[in-house]
């Protein structure tokens, strides 16, 4: 996997980032908040005996530093480009920073986030509410389908997307309390909260989210 988010001010001043599948290997000298123990996570499953850095926090750090004093709400023209497509779209340069983190954060090597890996390799820049939605139970529907070709016991209802997701969620939460201090503008701050809220639609309101998404559809809500 190979995709690169290049960032175009309205001053000229732009930023490229490439995204690959390898996580980040963390530089000698780190800031204080990358280090595992500041803000650990609460279902962290890493010591810091064996991991010195976060490796969310790590795959993170050149954004959050690049973007850490610019508005938020300001608008830039961002390009995404992979193997097969490129995206351009003129948008507040919170949401393309919520889908630029998105994907460092899927595929940093945390072993929480690596839930969210195979979404990653298949990364829809910009994505909505909705197309969060769609895109996660469609791909954990496939994994419960393989389950059941492989003779394991499939879950259909969709009870294990709702815990993964309140796993993510106590991860997102961390990453922001992380941040925090250290950015001068709300940027990194917006992205994550945003990113943030649509872990959390699909665990506080899967069933109301998948109703309208089946009215959308042409199915008859129950």
């Amino acid at each position: 996997m190979n995709v690169n988010y290049s960032f175009r001010f309205q001053g000229g001043r732009t930023v490229e980032f490439k995204v690959t599948d390898q996580p980040a290997v963390p530089a000698p000298k780190q800031p204080s908040w990358v280090k595992l123990e500041h803000c650990q996570c609460a279902n962290c499953p890493l010591r810091s005996s064996d991991t010195e850095h976060c490796p969310a926090a790590t795959e993170i750090l050149p954004v959050v530093e690049a973007f850490q004093a610019d508005d938020a709400y300001q608008k830039v023209d961002v390009t995404v480009t992979d193997e097969r497509r490129a995206y351009v779209k003129q948008t507040a340069l919170e949401e393309a920073l919520r889908s630029l983190l998105g994907l460092k954060m899927a595929t940093s090597g945390c072993p929480v986030l690596a839930e969210l890996k195979p979404m990653a390799m298949h990364h829809l820049p910009f994505a909505n509410t909705d197309e969060f939605i769609t895109r996660s139970v469609s791909h954990y529907l496939l994994q419960q389908y393989f389950a059941k070709r492989n003779h394991e016991e499939p879950d259909w209802e969709l009870k294990g997307l709702v815990e993964r997701n309140q796993r993510l969620q106590l991860v997102n939460q961390a990453l922001w309390q992380r941040i925090h201090s250290v950015c001068k503008g709300d940027s990194n701050l917006k992205a994550l909260l945003n990113f943030f809220s649509m872990a959390s639609s699909v665990s506080f309101s899967l069933e109301s989210q998948l109703r309208k998404l089946e009215a959308k559809m042409g199915g008859e809500p129950h």
